[in-house]
């Protein structure tokens, strides 16, 4: 099973690092779509409720700003329910239709430096305080398979 699943996992990367174009020949059922960046949250007791406000607030007004924007295709929240002993309890998830090169990033950071209106010294430590009640368990780097119709 494991070398059916490796021989699948590799064949579809050699099939999506071959250029995009369709052709008659290509036998691969897919092609490459958005990507998708999921991170685990794992929460302290009790703050629940604390980490939710800050995520309808703030973090949603960013999301959708981005989205706005065209930086993100969509966003959302998953609960997981019945996590096992140390498994997250919340995973987002952040859609984006390709990477961007570094002067696009230079340009975005500026836009929302202007946007955040506080010093990135001020942004690390709101981060810090929030590590206080949540810890970033995971962070992977997906891509959709689209079908080729």
């Amino acid at each position: 099973m494991k070398l059916m699943l490796t021989t699948f996992a590799t064949g579809v990367a050699l099939a999506l690092s071959a250029p995009l174009a369709a052709q008659d020949d290509d036998p691969w059922p897919f092609e490459a779509g958005e990507y998708v960046e999921v991170t685990g949250i794992k929460l302290a007791d009790g703050a629940g409720l604390k980490y939710a406000q800050w995520l309808a607030g703030e973090w949603r007004a960013n999301s959708d700003f981005a989205v706005e924007q065209g930086w993100l295709n969509s966003y959302e929240i998953l609960v997981n329910t019945h996590p096992r002993e140390g498994e997250p309890n919340l995973y987002l998830l952040r859609r984006f239709p390709t990477f961007i090169d570094n002067e696009e990033g230079e340009r975005r950071r500026k836009i929302m430096s202007e946007r955040y209106q506080r010093s990135e010294e001020a942004l690390q430590q709101e981060s810090a305080d929030r590590a206080e009640y949540r810890t970033v368990t995971s962070d992977m780097l997906l891509r959709k398979l689209e079908w080729d119709d």
